[in-house]
């Protein structure tokens, strides 16, 4: 029974031992994906784009709203000298508006929203693509993100990942 336990200690001993020596050998790498999002040329093209294909229905969002102000002014300034039927018309107009315009609104953030995640989801797809490039080109073993309380700098390869980024 005595000579089990010596074996049993020495077999254990030696699985930390052979365990302690490969963790050395571990090559581990940390990505601030967060921070790549930010500054990724592709973020940059990705934010024109949408504004180039938003502005023009923002812009006339923007005249709808400059429009019902004016007919909110001109139904407080006039109201007095129209007829009750003109001021209710009136009214009936504005109110009508405001319910297009809060509609137009609301269906404007929905499609931004879409079109901003489909843009972000590309841009992820990116940025993953080119850690997983990094990764297997420098041999790193583990590659960690998001959770991570602390990271020295050096394991810290978001540079590195921006870099691989900025020449696709």
């Amino acid at each position: 029974m005595k000579i089990f336990n010596q074996i049993l200690v020495a077999g254990v001993v030696s699985m930390t031992l052979v365990a302690t020596v490969q963790a050395a050998d571990i090559k581990v790498g940390f990505v601030n994906v967060a921070r790549i999002l930010e500054k990724a040329p592709q973020a940059e093209k990705a934010k024109v784009a949408l504004e180039k294909e938003f502005s023009p229905r923002n812009n006339r969002l923007l005249a709808s709203q400059k429009e019902i102000k004016k007919l909110d002014e001109k139904i407080a300034r006039d109201v007095k000298l129209m007829s009750e039927a003109e001021a209710r018309k009136l009214q009936r107009d504005v109110l009508e508006k405001k319910r297009d315009l809060k509609r137009d609104q609301e269906e404007f953030r929905e499609d931004f929203n879409l079109r901003r995640n489909e843009e972000l989801g590309k841009l992820q797809r990116l940025v993953f693509e080119a850690i997983k490039g990094l990764s297997d080109a420098e041999k790193y073993d583990l590659v960690l993100h998001d959770g991570v309380v602390f990271a020295s700098d050096s394991v810290d390869i978001t540079d590195k990942v921006q870099k691989r980024l900025s020449t696709q």
